[in-house]
């Protein structure tokens, strides 16, 4: 396998990792309950799950670890 020759110096890498940033969370608010979510997740608000407005569980699911 081919292998660098030289070492790629430290402005090379830098100017290479300034496009790599963080984008910002899309957050939407929901038509039943009002509350604040992420986009296209299912969110437990008051111990239920719900999704795009509607209930889709009357118990929240356990978070696994």
């Amino acid at each position: 396998m081919p292998n660098p020759k030289r070492r790629h110096s430290q402005q090379r890498s830098a100017k290479r990792r300034t496009h790599y940033k963080a984008e910002t969370v899309t957050l939407s608010k929901d038509t039943t309950t009002g509350e604040i979510h992420v986009r296209h997740r299912a969110h437990v608000s008051e111990g239920k799950l719900f999704y795009k407005g509607k209930l889709v569980a009357e118990k929240a699911p356990l978070k696994a670890f």
